[in-house]
């Protein structure tokens, strides 16, 4: 589609939370939190030009690599929130999106994302086949206390949880979804831990794609101020995750 007529390089977009987003605390849930930073994000390149359908002609789309979320307190069951995005970089076939929630004006959430332009027929990534120079960046205002730092995967760890991938794991690239990834998770976690809102911040990131039938290992380390995730196919990481406690 081409470029809307109130395409503005920094886009807010109101959101009303639904009960079947939040969980049996009332407050939304982690994975929703994730889905409507990146449904924001989403709405964002669409009214750019550069959605999933514009980029689906050239056999591409957005995936993301990295994800980083800080959190202060998480929205309420009909809470309106406001959430708030722009673009630090995009260059060639990589970009680094922010985003911030905000709820009766108040930021709530921070969020940075590295994301990568893929090609769905080669499953590989490319430089973006579509203009983007009417996309002013913001490299210095940034979403998020802390970037992005490097998750340790060399520690001492068990084997918590092996999982099928099933059809419904799966998204409209055909791999697996990444807040999927952070759902089989934050299921191994202590449930007291996740409805005291004891998540001060996450990081995320996505390493090889997942797809139909492919047979995981959840690995799991823990210590008194973090938690180390890591998902493994044929003993090489897909994903790794780390949660950070107050």
């Amino acid at each position: 589609m081409p470029i809307a007529p109130n395409f503005s390089s920094i886009l807010s977009k109101d959101w009303e939370i639904n009960f079947t987003q939040c969980a049996p605390n009332g407050n939304l849930k982690y994975t929703d939190l994730c889905n409507i930073l990146q449904l924001t994000a989403a709405a964002h390149s669409e009214v750019g030009g550069i959605s999933f359908l514009d980029m689906q002609e050239f056999n591409q789309a957005w995936v993301l690599s990295r994800m980083r979320v800080e959190i202060d307190t998480l929205p309420k069951w009909g809470d309106i929130v406001t959430v708030k995005t722009w673009i630090n970089s995009l260059e060639n076939s990589r970009s680094v999106r922010a985003l911030e929630m905000y709820l009766n004006g108040k930021k709530i959430a921070g969020s940075e994302t590295f994301w990568a332009v893929f090609n769905t027929k080669m499953r590989r990534p490319e430089a973006l086949a579509l203009p983007f120079e009417h996309f002013e960046l913001y490299p210095d205002t940034r979403a998020t206390k802390h970037g992005f730092s490097k998750i340790n995967l060399n520690y001492e760890k068990e084997i918590v949880f092996e999982k099928t991938v099933f059809l419904s794991d799966l998204d409209i690239v055909n791999h697996v979804n990444n807040v999927k990834y952070l759902e089989w998770c934050l299921d191994l976690v202590d449930e007291k831990l996740i409805l005291n809102q004891k998540i001060e911040s996450f990081e995320m990131n996505f390493m090889k794609e997942l797809s139909l039938k492919d047979t995981v290992i959840i690995h799991e380390s823990l210590n008194e101020t973090e938690t180390t995730f890591s998902i493994t196919k044929e003993n090489k990481t897909s994903f790794a995750l780390q949660l950070n406690w107050k």
